[in-house]
């Protein structure tokens, strides 16, 4: 990996938290992601399932971790499989965990080749009760791929039909919508990436380049600092593409007079970083961008100060609504009346700002959280209110990640990063 190796502490630290909460004679099985191919014998390039990456620090393919904290056999309580490692594979696949490496990477004493996962699994199943199955439960999720997760589950209740099963989901949510301070470091690490980034884009922008020649200059910037790059689809949408909200494909020309709302965050050691920029192409905002502008960063730093541990993502987004509606009366682009006959269900701010101000980051870009329950202090969120105005040609967004902090206002992990109109312009015309 590119990444500098995890400290184990963070890793035991997890399970501890796991399995305190587990129901006796249980036991919890996580599964690596599989390498998914592409044709012939191309593959994607692999990334670890997020939750046994959470509970090991384990970042290769077929990999099993197994807990079972009332095990007869205390060398069964925590249980790392791992792929059977020789000369060949390190010669043409690279370095894979051999045991030790195993134990080191995750705190876990217990490491076994994988091969010996049915014998052993068998062995544990006679003595426990139930199984927690680890299900994707997040309220984004659409995954129509059988993923090894899925088969593992499967082909258990089969061989084990007598056993009554758990789900691992709820208490993943939890526990991993409350950042460690190793993780927040770590995003901090991927922020501090994505903020190299921009500075490097700010310097490249001119009229005449393409969106897809500014997208290559963050992926050079994030590889050359140890990132293996995106931690999501990046966004570089010039003009009216700003308006399209998950607008991907970048292949236009960014024209003199345009803004360019750029979404884009490196990963570092599989955290994510968020952040939206939207800049001038020309290196100046007109009056009117800079209006709307101004009115998109009031309502986000107002926003952010609402991100206080006690309070609930549904009001919050509430109240955001209510900021936006303001500045969009100031803006003109609403008036009274369209706020007075506005259906409660589909506010008339919407129409130019139609998607939620904040989510959980983390391990995934889209996080982990549960989202009726109140916010805690170390909880990372994103900041990203935005006006999108296809009849006047552009649309701006803006984006930053905090933590939530014991008291006062978030902890902002992208302070650094260029966000006041007139240091962008003066960075821009240096």
């Amino acid at each position: 990996m590119k990444y500098d190796q995890i400290p184990s502490k963070l890793f035991i630290k997890n399970r501890k938290n796991f399995m305190a909460q587990m129901k006796p004679k249980s036991v919890a099985v996580f599964n690596s992601n599989d390498i998914y191919p592409i044709g012939a014998d191309s593959t994607m390039p692999f990334q670890q399932a997020r939750d046994i990456f959470y509970l090991t620090g384990a970042d290769q393919e077929e990999t099993i971790l197994v807990l079972f904290p009332d095990a007869p056999n205390k060398d069964h309580r925590e249980m790392l499989f791992v792929r059977e490692t020789n000369d060949h594979i390190a010669v043409w696949e690279g370095e894979k965990l051999t045991k030790e490496k195993g134990t080191e990477v995750s705190g876990i004493k217990s490491v076994y080749w994988l091969k010996e996962f049915d014998k052993i699994f068998f062995e544990v199943m006679t003595q426990a009760e139930r199984v927690y199955f680890n299900t994707n439960e997040h309220y984004r999720q659409s995954v129509e791929t059988e993923t090894r997760e899925d088969r593992f589950i499967k082909n258990t209740k089969e061989k084990f039909p007598a056993h009554s099963w758990e789900r691992s989901n709820p208490i993943l949510q939890a526990l991993r919508a409350v950042k460690d301070q190793v993780e927040i470091d770590l995003i901090q690490t991927a922020c501090d990436i994505t903020e190299k980034g921009l500075r490097r884009v700010l310097n490249f922008v001119k009229p005449g380049v393409w969106e897809y020649e500014i997208e290559a200059e963050y992926m050079h910037e994030f590889l050359r600092n140890r990132s293996r790059g995106f931690a999501y689809t990046p966004i570089v949408g010039s003009g009216n593409n700003a308006n399209v909200l998950h607008y991907v494909v970048n292949n236009q020309q960014c024209k003199k007079g345009d803004l360019i709302l750029m979404d884009v965050g490196a990963e570092y050691a599989n955290y994510a970083s968020d952040m939206t920029r939207t800049i001038p192409v020309s290196g100046k905002f007109s009056k009117r961008q800079r209006e709307v502008y101004d009115a998109v960063k009031r309502v986000k730093d107002d926003a952010t100060k609402m991100l206080v541990p006690g309070n609930y993502w549904k009001e919050f987004h509430e109240e955001v609504g209510k900021l936006m509606t303001k500045e969009l009366l100031g803006l003109k682009l609403l008036d009274k009346a369209d706020v007075k006959n506005e259906d409660p269900k589909w506010p008339a701010y919407k129409k130019y700002f139609m998607h939620g101000t904040s989510h959980h980051m983390g391990l995934d870009t889209h996080d982990y959280g549960v989202l009726w329950e109140k916010m805690t202090d170390n909880m990372v969120f994103t900041v990203e209110p935005g006006i999108y105005i296809p009849e006047e040609g552009f649309g701006i967004r803006l984006e930053d990640d905090v933590v939530i902090q014991k008291k006062g206002e978030p902890f902002n992990l992208m302070r650094n990063i260029p966000i006041e109109a007139e240091e962008i312009e003066e960075i821009m015309n240096k």
